[in-house]
């Protein structure tokens, strides 16, 4: 059973205005007068579906104490975004958390839950509201029965994040936002909350992060926490130490400084991210500084999804794939005139082409009139969009750009 009692916070019929109030972090929308206590539900064990899979490697760690039963921990492939299945049990009670939950364009985490035989969900902490975290948290919560979803607070006007509240408030689960400190023993599985402290600065570095403690490993969690993130985890004086690290954003320059690696000190570091990216994720600065901190790098743009598998004294490494990890160049940056507005530029436009605001990479956004590198940064974040006019999402388009970009004629929704 749960030896700690979750804070609940019930979702208030009229929380989904705050999905279209205003751009930017806003702090959180439930009043701490709502909260309420709660116990989560016990559950009848699952049979285990066994997988054929290839071991890529074993790293043994110190044995202390007992074994304790098995818990697997999925890093699934799920192209550019982020999704972990946490799965173990105790005395019969089976207990299963996801982190993250896979891009808003797509099904294949809800396709992998039910290849796991997953009908239950305990936790779902979305680290984030990008789509590419909070992408398919609604279809989860509509297919399998969800008991307590964790967020940080921050509200976007994106339809996707309107649509998660949508679908936590229709399906009664329960809402909580995780403080600095806190520390819930799930069964065997001991979760401590590192970050964020308050909600300051970009999305990315307000992402939640937590670290899991199950009998001797330990495994670490940053979302797409970058360097400020990481400067205020080590400034807090928790404990940081963990012998696996889902690398942060992805494998970007931005995360992973060495002063972090030094403080983790992790074996394995487990980095999601999509096969030719956009992105050019992982960077090879990160890639160079984990190998030089001494971890095993896997990427699931080279090995599938990712299995840790442990009894508590000692983990293995499952892949799908064998593979090398490869950098990928950066992508190609745009050199403007001196002196000149990049976010002014008029592009060069192939006649009749169309460039889906939805879908097409952050080079080719920047084709589209007043779309300079912010701000195709900025619209690749407010996916996704019904229509061209939706794009007043993004600081500085108003509707006199909104005009240009209509005139211009190549913008377009896919639709």
């Amino acid at each position: 059973m749960i030896k700690n009692i979750f804070i609940g916070l019930y979702l208030l019929a009229g929380l989904l205005i705050f999905s279209g109030c205003g751009q930017g972090t806003t702090q959180s929308p439930i009043p701490d007068n709502l909260k309420e206590d709660y116990g989560l539900l016990e559950k009848q064990a699952n049979e285990e579906q066994s997988e054929v899979i290839e071991v890529a490697d074993t790293i043994p760690v110190e044995q202390q104490g007992l074994s304790l039963p098995k818990m697997k921990v999925h890093y699934i492939d799920v192209g550019q975004a982020d999704a972990t299945l946490i799965e173990y049990s105790q005395d019969g009670e089976v207990f299963t958390i996801l982190i993250d939950t896979g891009d808003w364009n797509a099904t294949n985490v809800v396709s992998y839950l039910q290849a796991q035989n997953i009908t239950e969900i305990d936790i779902i902490a979305v680290t984030h509201p990008h789509a590419d975290h909070i992408g398919q948290l609604n279809k989860i919560i509509n297919a399998f029965h969800v008991t307590e979803v964790w967020m940080n607070g921050e509200t976007s006007d994106s339809q996707v994040f309107a649509d998660a509240l949508a679908a936590i408030e229709n399906n009664g689960v329960d809402y909580y936002e995780p403080e600095v400190g806190e520390l819930f023993d799930i069964g065997p599985l001991e979760v401590a909350v590192l970050h964020p402290k308050t909600l300051s600065g970009t999305t990315n570095n307000n992402s939640i992060a937590i670290r899991l403690q199950y009998g001797e490993i330990s495994l670490l969690f940053t979302g797409d926490g970058e360097e400020d993130a990481e400067n205020e985890m080590l400034s807090s004086g928790g404990n940081l130490e963990a012998d696996i690290l889902q690398v942060g954003h992805h494998g970007s320059k931005t995360s992973t400084t060495d002063r972090f690696l030094n403080a983790v000190k992790p074996d394995v570091a487990i980095y999601s991210a999509g096969e030719n990216n956009q992105y050019g994720h992982p960077h090879i600065e990160t890639i160079n500084r984990l190998k030089k901190s001494g971890a095993l790098v896997y990427g699931t743009d080279i090995h599938g999804t990712i299995i840790i598998e442990t009894d508590g004294k000692t983990f293995s490494v499952h892949t799908n794939d064998q593979g090398t990890i490869k950098h990928t160049p950066p992508p190609v940056e745009i050199i403007t005139e001196p002196n000149s507005d990049p976010e002014m530029k008029t592009p060069s436009v192939s006649s009749g082409s169309c460039v889906n605001i939805n879908s097409a990479s952050e080079a080719e956004i920047q084709r589209i009139i007043h779309i300079g590198p912010a701000r195709s940064q900025d619209l690749i974040q407010h996916r996704p969009y019904q229509s061209v006019d939706d794009l007043t999402k993004i600081h500085g388009i108003g509707p006199a750009r909104i005009k240009d970009i209509l005139t211009q004629d190549i913008a377009c929704t896919g639709g």
